[in-house]
């Protein structure tokens, strides 16, 4: 078989379960199910559940979540990085990608703090106020 197959030949080990098995009458060539393997799988369903959830609180856990709907912690990150293409900014679920004039609005913000730091730098915080620090509010 090793000169068969090379480097792809099954180990000398595997090749003596195969026939321990097939001496017991297991002549199957499908994988067993792994016991601690997830029985979950990702539906349309499951998607838009988790979707709904975190429009209705943006601060949702991704254990509240798994908890409600009944599936792994990690299954719920999972559909929601891979599926939602979201993720955690500070509290909040947010799209990862920012929309071209969200990403322009952004830039031109940073850019306006930057010039007013520069500016004052001393006393940039003064006019600074906040909710419950969440966001930070500068009246320029």
């Amino acid at each position: 078989m090793t000169e068969t197959l090379g480097e792809h030949a099954p180990l000398h080990t595997t090749i003596k379960n195969w026939v321990a098995q097939f001496k017991h009458g297991d002549f199957s060539t499908c994988d067993a199910p792994c016991p601690g393997q997830p029985k979950t799988m990702t539906t349309l369903e499951i998607i838009d559940q988790i979707h709904e959830l975190i429009l209705e609180d943006c601060q949702i856990s991704a254990k509240s979540i798994a908890e409600q709907l009944g599936i792994s912690c990690e299954r719920v990150e999972s559909i929601i990085h891979d599926d939602l293409d979201m993720r955690k900014l500070s509290v909040k679920w947010v799209l990862k990608c920012l929309y071209m004039d969200q990403e322009h609005q952004w830039c031109q913000s940073s850019e306006q703090l930057l010039e007013f730091f520069r500016c004052i730098p001393n006393d940039f915080m003064s006019g600074a106020t906040g909710d419950h620090g969440r966001n930070l509010i500068l009246s320029l």
